[in-house]
């Protein structure tokens, strides 16, 4: 193992999500300050042979994968990483492409016995056949975190509108039922489930306005569940963490109907932003943000 004290931490990109990625990045930079921190932006470069390049010639002991979306989540990166043999945060290459492919890993919840929300899968040249899905509906596209190009669809006037914006995104959308209640999530670090967040926006729901405005959302830290159901969530969140075989760190979505959780996602590389619900989560768990960094460096490296 390397035993520099060099970092390089990932900022930016090419997807939606960079502006999310570039105030993650700066957070983490501020709390590694006692590492000689790079910060590499892959969107600059004219290809991934630059980036390899340039992360070979720092020789970094890790990579601090700090991308959001498209390629810094979906696999791509990770899997050049793992045959250059370069050290990264995070999921492997497989359990990012699975985790970011929301038919896949629907599929898989359903297999381990997590409810999923009734779905119908679209592509661009379908018939859009939405029988068994009543609304409200959300409209998602297949591949993409932070809750962009999601609709949630209350009337039948809104539903071509939203399943177009979802196509902006991925080749393929979900359209599945909304399922009312309450928004959870549970973060998985080094194989031990964190306590439960509870997310209330303060008007409509969870998008990207109210995940990254300062006021727009209360979270609830630990959520407001009895005993039993706090050790379900936990339990079903390691699960699927485990069958996809995430690594070091992931967040889990859910929705609870006060019977059910509904599986949504895996994010294998949730935001470290100020507002983010990792390092809430942490938090409760004792981590202060630079403790939460350096056990995702040390799981990572091992």
């Amino acid at each position: 193992m390397r035993k520099n004290n060099k970092i390089v931490i990932l900022a930016g990109g090419n997807s939606t999500e960079r502006e999310v990625s570039l105030e993650s990045s700066a957070q983490i930079a501020k709390n590694l300050s006692h590492y000689e921190t790079f910060m590499l932006d892959p969107g600059v470069f004219v290809d991934y042979c630059h980036l390899i390049k340039e992360i070979k010639r720092i020789d970094p002991l890790i990579v601090f994968n700090g991308l959001h979306g498209a390629e810094g989540e979906d696999g791509r990166l990770q899997a050049l990483f793992e045959l250059e043999n370069i050290p990264f945060t995070g999921s492997g290459f497989r359990a990012s492409c699975i985790a970011m492919d929301k038919i896949v890993s629907h599929k898989l919840a359903a297999q381990i016995g997590l409810k999923i929300p009734n779905y119908v899968i679209l592509g661009k040249n379908d018939k859009q056949d939405l029988g068994k899905i009543s609304l409200p509906m959300v409209v998602k596209p297949n591949n993409s975190g932070s809750s962009v190009g999601i609709t949630i669809v209350q009337s039948e006037i809104e539903l071509e509108k939203a399943i177009q914006n979802a196509f902006q995104y991925s080749e393929k959308i979900i359209c599945e039922k909304y399922i009312a209640g309450r928004e959870l999530t549970v973060t998985v670090l080094d194989d031990t489930a964190l306590p439960v967040v509870e997310i209330k926006p303060k008007n409509g729901w969870y998008d990207f306005n109210n995940k990254y405005t300062h006021g727009n959302t209360i979270y609830q830290v630990p959520a407001k569940l009895n005993t039993a159901e706090s050790a379900r969530i936990q339990e079903q969140a390691l699960a699927i963490y485990e069958l996809m075989e995430c690594r070091s760190y992931a967040r889990v979505d859910f929705r609870y109907d006060g019977k059910e959780f509904y599986f949504l996602e895996v994010n294998t590389l949730p935001g470290m932003t100020e507002l983010s619900l990792t390092p809430m989560a942490a938090a409760e768990a004792g981590y202060n943000f630079e403790e939460l960094l350096e056990k995702i460096i040390a799981t990572s490296l091992k």
